[in-house]
């Protein structure tokens, strides 16, 4: 049978679950920060909770230059973990690809690369023969890949996103904004593969015929910041500098993003002065870990087993402010009877997460193991071994 537990544990911590911290700034009392940032728009939020801590003409849309390639690389990932792409497949560089402009690994035509060159090419030197390379594998052509892209970006909540091509090379109708940037680079670094190439700082691209690229990151703040490894740059006479960028320290990690800054400097700049504040100021606890079991004995009903582990549909994380103490009680809830066959993956219940008696979470409870059905010979076994005892 089930059994509802209820956990109470003291964390220094407050809790928010949802929400820009300073839209709940004359609740908590925060104090105001003192960044002084220059740029149009800049972003500062927590990757996990995804709480916002920092944010100025976060929803103002704009030209984002080859920002664009985070979306072409989260499609390309997604298409990797899906199957239907594998990093060591070659493809053939077409003569459109091979012939794009601005920042590019300099593909030939006809050439032969892995696919895992060309992400390194994206990801590290924004090559944008790269991305319609890697466009017209997964759509056949850049403007099918295009409708890939803002059917994902429709589909994350980036109201403010319209892409015409996947490069980001300056053309009209093509914007997005600071908070939208760092919705699809949240996801992106959801793919732990991406970091195969993101931190890269020099590296090279082999060509066919033999000659040898070099290539350096655009994303400065992988060597000069500590904790960064991970973003995308971006840059045309439109868009000004920008910068998506994320930083791990400590268990917490966040993501800066920045939109038309006066130059590349004041980009890097200001973006590791909101990771400063984010650092200096904010904490995020793990309290409950997706990929451990709960400590939480669930009976079966009719199963090979007499009872099955479970674990939470996705990790819970408290994020707040460093110097603030609260209480923080977890209760499970049942939402269906526990009767083989149990799949694993299966939904078994709830676990809310409460701050001061107020739930501000609640996950899935799922089987980590499948439970099968017993059978005629269980039965059986239970009946002889049932009698075996009664003797």
């Amino acid at each position: 049978m089930y059994k509802k537990i209820s956990v109470f544990f003291i964390l220094s911590l407050f809790i928010i679950s949802v929400g820009s911290v300073f839209g709940l700034k004359a609740k908590i009392g925060f104090a105001e920060p003192e960044i002084n940032v220059t740029s149009k728009s800049a972003y500062l939020m927590d990757a996990d909770s995804r709480t916002v801590i920092y944010k100025n003409n976060e929803q103002k849309r704009a030209p984002i230059a080859s920002m664009c390639k985070i979306m072409t690389l989260l499609l390309s990932f997604e298409a990797m973990d899906a199957g239907e792409l594998s990093i060591d497949e070659t493809l053939t560089i077409s003569e459109n690809a091979a012939g794009m402009g601005g920042s590019q690994i300099f593909l030939e035509t006809g050439g032969e690369y892995k696919v895992g060159e060309l992400i390194k090419g994206i990801t590290v030197a924004s090559a944008n023969d790269a991305s319609v390379a890697i466009a017209e594998r997964l759509a056949g052509s850049e403007s099918s890949f295009v409708d890939k892209m803002n059917e994902k970006a429709t589909a994350l909540g980036m109201n403010d996103t319209v892409f015409v091509n996947c490069t980001g090379l300056p053309k009209a109708g093509q914007y997005s904004c600071a908070k939208d940037v760092a919705v699809m680079f949240s996801e992106l670094i959801k793919h732990k593969a991406y970091f195969n190439y993101s931190g890269i700082w020099m590296d090279e691209i082999s060509h066919p015929k033999g000659r040898i690229t070099q290539i350096s990151n655009t994303n400065k703040l992988i060597r000069f910041y500590s904790g960064c490894d991970a973003g995308k740059t971006g840059y045309t006479s439109e868009a000004g500098h920008c910068l998506a960028a994320s930083a791990k320290r400590n268990g917490m990690r966040l993501i800066s993003v920045i939109i038309s800054a006066p130059d590349g400097k004041t980009r890097f700049k200001e973006a590791s002065s909101l990771f400063n504040y984010g650092f200096d100021n904010f904490t995020n606890k793990l309290v409950v870990d997706c990929e451990k079991p709960l400590d939480l004995t669930i009976g079966v009903k009719k199963g090979r087993t007499d009872s099955v582990k479970v674990k939470t549909e996705r990790s819970v994380y408290i994020f707040s402010e460093k110097s603030v103490k609260h209480a923080v009680e977890l209760s499970f809830t049942p939402t269906c009877d526990a009767v083989a066959p149990i799949k694993e993956g299966d939904i078994l219940g709830t676990l809310s997460v409460y701050d001061g008696g107020v739930e501000i979470d609640k996950v899935n409870v799922i089987a980590m193991e499948s439970v099968n059905e017993k059978n005629f010979w269980d039965g059986i076994v239970d009946v002889t071994q049932n009698w075996s005892i009664a003797q």
